[in-house]
């Protein structure tokens, strides 16, 4: 028995890259940044492929900056090189559960850059950022 599962937090690198299919079905592909403990380390890069409804999400949502946490599965997707005939390979993470982190307060003020339209999941399963004046009890 094995067990492949992803969890990872961090920002979009980039906008979605979203196709729709003739059939109805919808994917979408961007990178993920995560940073490591230390601040002077380099972020882990990911390629994360999402499908269906949540690539909708993502589409709809996510912009480069958006804060997301995401449960997948590790894959590697192969590939002959049209050019050279070699063999080529890049690992991907398939995300099975999308969360978007940002809140209202972060969409409405642009922090993730110009023509953000964060989605308003303050939050989620991840923890997220600093609460909005409006999400605090006191």
């Amino acid at each position: 028995m094995g067990v492949n599962s992803v969890t990872l937090v961090g920002r979009a690198g980039r906008d979605p890259e979203v196709r729709y299919f003739e059939s109805g079905t919808v994917v979408a592909n961007l990178t993920l940044a995560v940073n490591r403990r230390s601040r002077d380390d380099e972020p882990d890069w990911f390629n994360l492929e999402i499908w269906g409804k949540q690539a909708q999400v993502a589409a709809d949502y996510v912009r480069k900056g958006s804060l997301l946490g995401i449960i997948g599965s590790f894959k590697l997707d192969r590939w002959t090189d049209r050019a050279t005939g070699e063999e080529r390979s890049k690992p991907v993470v398939r995300v099975d559960r999308l969360e978007l982190l940002g809140s209202k307060r972060d969409a409405e003020q642009g922090a993730y850059g110009e023509g953000s339209s964060e989605g308003s999941y303050g939050g989620g399963a991840y923890g997220g950022g600093e609460p909005s004046s409006e999400e605090v009890p006191f």
